[in-house]
Formats: structure tokens, C-alpha cells, sequence
């Protein structure tokens, strides 16, 4: 299947815990100011590339244990995104997902597509990029405002549960 992308980085430290493979994809409507990626904002900018080539990555290397997808805006991708983080957890991979959306939102509105993602996702860092809630402190995450939602402990209970750090 074809996904419109913004680049590929195969060993991130930034977008989730440990190294990860971070797909990024091209496009997002919310334009918040003060974006860290507003090059992904354009719809008709980045390149195409096929699904498949994008899992045939995955797992390349052992150290690499989780995929997030980010971008732009991955919602506006579902279909493309399940296949590659369906396959990312049948290589038990952990899936986390960056959207300007909140998950409130999402779950009201109950596009199959987006639901079919959202099943498939361990983490959700959900709302939008506020500059004046800004914070190089936060983990994870650029706004206050923003959350990291456990998504499958979520989807099981019906209330929000927040994700938090494992314990060394």
C-alpha cells in the first residue's frame, strides 16, 4: 500500500523509550505554531513509498525495540500505518504514536480506520503542540497539554490511563 512519508529514522532515542524506528509521514492540518517538524505540514510534500518497504526495515536491528509513528499527521495515514505497525508487533515490537488529536475526539469520532490504528498501539501522545505550554522537561512529549496515553489498558477499561515509565 502507498504512504505518502516525510523520512524514516531507523535508530531514534527521542520519540518514545529506547531505540526505536520512527516512520514520519507527510502531511497534517492542525499547522500548530511552533511545531517541531512544520516541514511535514505540506500534504503534497515529502515522497511516496510503499508499505512494504517500510516493514522490510523493521527489525533490521536487534537493538531496536519499538516503532513510533509521527509526523505530520499519522491519523490522516490509518490504513497505510496499521499494515506497518501490525507488523511491527508480530516482530514484538512496542508501537507509539504521536497525534494533534486528542483520543477523546478520535474514540468519538469511531473512523474504522483510525480505530483498526488505534488498536494497534501501545502509546498514544495525543493533542496538539501549544507553545505557551511548552517544556524541555516533559517526557516525551513538547506541551503540557499533551498526554501518553496507555491505549490498550484505555480501549479495555473506557477511561483514560495514563502511561507512565517503567521503574528501574
Amino acid at each position: 500500500m502507498e504512504i505518502r512519508l516525510a523520512g524514516l529514522e531507523p535508530e531514534s532515542i527521542v520519540d518514545g523509550p529506547g531505540y526505536r524506528f520512527t516512520v514520519f509521514v507527510q502531511g497534517c492540518p492542525h499547522n500548530c505554531p511552533g511545531c517541531h517538524n512544520p516541514q511535514t505540514h505540506d500534504f503534497s510534500g515529502g515522497h511516496l513509498a510503499d508499505t512494504d518497504d517500510v516493514i522490510a526495515h523493521l527489525g533490521k536491528n536487534p537493538l531496536v525495540r519499538g516503532l513510533t509513528l509521527s509526523g505530520g499527521e499519522p491519523m490522516m495515514q490509518p490504513e497505510p500505518l496499521y499494515l506497518i505497525a501490525k507488523a511491527a508487533k508480530e516482530k514484538g515490537m512496542n508501537v507509539w504514536c504521536y497525534t494533534g488529536f486528542t483520543l477523546d475526539a478520535l474514540l468519538k469520532e469511531n473512523d474504522p480506520a483510525r480505530m483498526a490504528l488505534l488498536h494497534s498501539i501501545d502509546v498514544l501522545v495525543d493533542g496538539r503542540f501549544v507553545q505557551e505550554q511548552k517544556s524541555l522537561s516533559l517526557l516525551y512529549r513538547g506541551s503540557s497539554n499533551q498526554r501518553l496515553i496507555d491505549v490498550p489498558k484505555t480501549l479495555a477499561t473506557g477511561e483514560i490511563t495514563l502511561w507512565t515509565p517503567p521503574v528501574w
